[in-house]
């Protein structure tokens, strides 16, 4: 489904990441009861597994349970995550997890994608709040779902975020300057050696 255009017939929205409680994912099950509960027409692909070894892990049982009601769809784990976001209208991290920089969130930047996640440490510092994405109060579902329809009813605004998104990602997430940047840190270290 293109990110262009005037409003789509259905608007599809992700979320990629560990399937831990503390990544959101839960929350992003609960916007999706809510905005079913408000007739607005919307598609939750859930992307990866669970993982019955971390007790922070959302069960099978439960995603089963999500799925046959309706919530979400399960794609499982995938490795062709581009291809996908370039199926998709938003790309969500409710995360509450103690985040460095959501890799997610760079690549739904990358793909040109509006995002919406948590005003938490890491996950707030992936986006330009309000021009590439929207920030939500953590374990807030209500919060999320309103702006999962905002995103929806304005598809003009979710364009412009994805294009400045993609902008965001060509000017700080570009291999060249990270590595030049880990470059720095690592010549810095070694002029600090040569000084002991």
């Amino acid at each position: 489904m293109s990110l262009s255009g005037g409003a789509s017939k259905c608007t599809r929205d992700i979320i990629c990441c560990r399937l831990l409680i503390d990544k959101g994912v839960e929350v992003f099950a609960k916007a999706s009861r809510i905005l079913k509960g408000r007739n607005i027409e919307a598609r939750f692909w859930l992307i990866g597994e669970p993982d019955p070894g971390n007790a922070n892990s959302v069960t099978k049982v439960k995603l089963m349970q999500w799925e046959s009601e309706g919530l979400v769809e399960l794609l499982g784990f995938r490795q062709d995550i581009p291809d996908l976001f370039a199926q998709s209208n938003i790309v969500t991290l409710p995360s509450f997890y103690g985040e460095g920089l959501p890799k997610v969130l760079v690549e739904a930047a990358a793909c040109g994608r509006a995002v919406i996640t948590t005003d938490h440490p890491g996950c707030r510092d992936a986006i330009e709040p309000d021009k590439t994405g929207l920030l939500v109060p953590i374990k807030d579902p209500f919060a999320l779902a309103d702006a999962i329809a905002y995103l929806i009813v304005n598809s003009d605004v979710r364009y412009k975020m994805g294009e400045a998104g993609r902008a965001l990602a060509e000017k700080d997430y570009a291999i060249e300057r990270i590595v030049a940047m880990h470059m720095n840190i690592y010549q810095d270290l070694i002029d600090k050696a040569k000084f002991n």
